[in-house]
């Protein structure tokens, strides 16, 4: 069957994304609230606990389920498996509205946002968040630079904003042209730099807790923590695009794309075996698994996590019936992309426990709107670009 990416042209207003605006209009007014009014006046975060489910989810695991980006891009274009490119720009979409907000949640997170530019010019090579922030800020970069040929091939020349915009209409026609010709020539430089720096910043967060031996439960606490980051993102990269695009083509009913994404398991079966593997080993090294049986809401998230979030799926994704089927790998992909958000939850929140204070963390209803309210924005933009835009393969009709 030919792939050829087009414009879905659907209606844009239906019922869920009326869903989806009531959500970004919730998250909106707290996050005025929490920049006029500070973010003690909306989060439970303390000086013990200073930070929560907006740097766990917002950014920890928004950058995790990101890699569906950088690991497709890297199939596809760098080793060479074409077979692949049908998928590779819904997953560019993906890591790119993933990774921009990611920086949006920082900018909520943060105490002083308008400090956020300050790494570009303080450069302290000694520490692993400078490290963090600079592979981000250039990675989103490089992210919309490999986006100009898609909007390039379904707007060059043909620009034409109404009323007073329309002085940008030949300025963006030329833009368009000339970077699409020069991209044309280029864009492997910056796959490969996205790939580069993708997996710098994906070990790199893993790195950011090793600095707190103290004040982190031993079944997270290791050595190879950035390993198992690093792993765990591209483990989860493929299950991401599974899980993306089969909501996607469900929902508007198009080609499945299971000829594409049926092989894609069989390499998470090999990587995802590979993290389990590195996980139980971990543990059993150090004498780490003697906390499971102490029964604290740590050791039961612990469980949880491997469980329902490696062992389980990788088991299904063992069997070939499973992975012939839609329905079947779609629950495994979500299982697996279930257990990296449980991962990152348990790292940055679950496993880190202040010497200072006793007290839980969790977070207010506002907290959580605000999450809520991004991630609806996200999928908002997300049915406008794929309306607007040649992102999916507009054909044959399908259901889950």
């Amino acid at each position: 069957m030919e792939h050829k990416a087009s414009p879905l042209k659907r209606k844009i207003m239906t019922p869920g994304v009326m869903v989806m605006l009531a959500f970004m209009a919730a998250g909106a007014i707290v996050i005025i609230a929490r920049f006029t009014q500070g973010i003690g006046y909306v989060t439970n975060l303390t000086n013990a606990r200073p930070w929560g489910i907006w740097v766990g989810i917002d950014v920890a695991t928004g950058v995790a389920l990101a890699a569906g980006g950088f690991t497709t891009a890297a199939l596809a274009h760098i080793f060479g498996k074409h077979h692949y490119e049908p998928i590779t720009r819904s997953a560019l979409l993906t890591a790119l509205l993933g990774y921009t907000f990611v920086v949006i949640g920082l900018l909520i997170d943060i105490g002083r946002s308008w400090a956020i530019w300050k790494p570009l010019l303080n450069w302290n090579t000694n520490s692993v968040l400078f490290e963090v922030a600079m592979c981000v800020m250039i990675y989103l970069n490089v992210l919309y630079i490999e986006f100009i040929p898609i909007i390039a091939e379904q707007y060059k020349g043909k620009v034409k904003l109404p009323s007073f915009f329309s002085l940008l209409n030949k300025p963006l026609n030329a833009f368009l042209k000339i970077a699409d010709a020069i991209l044309d020539k280029t864009i492997w430089i910056f796959i490969i730099a996205g790939v580069v720096l993708s997996c710098m910043h994906q070990s790199s967060l893993g790195s950011l807790m090793l600095i707190a031996p103290t004040k982190i439960h031993p079944l997270w606490h290791t050595p190879i923590l950035p390993l198992l980051f690093l792993i765990s993102a591209f483990a989860v990269g493929y299950p991401m695009v599974v899980f993306e695009t089969t909501i996607a083509t469900s929902s508007f009913k198009l080609d499945s794309e299971m000829e594409i994404l049926a092989p894609l398991t069989k390499i998470t079966v090999f990587i995802l075996g590979l993290y389990l593997s590195l996980k139980l080993g971990d543990i059993f090294v150090r004498g780490a698994y003697k906390h499971l049986a102490d029964g604290t809401y740590q050791t039961n998230s612990f469980i949880a996590e491997m469980l329902l979030g490696v062992i389980i799926p990788w088991v299904m994704l063992l069997f070939k019936k499973v992975r012939e089927s839609r329905q079947n790998i779609f629950i495994a992909s979500s299982l697996i992309v279930f257990g990296v958000i449980i991962n990152r939850i348990n790292v940055f929140i679950t496993a880190y426990t202040p010497p200072v204070t006793k007290s839980g963390y969790f977070p207010s209803i506002p907290e959580i709107l605000v999450t809520a309210g991004l991630i609806a924005t996200l999928m908002f933009i997300y049915r406008i670009a794929i309306t607007y835009l040649p992102i999916l393969n507009n054909s044959k009709k399908e259901t889950l």
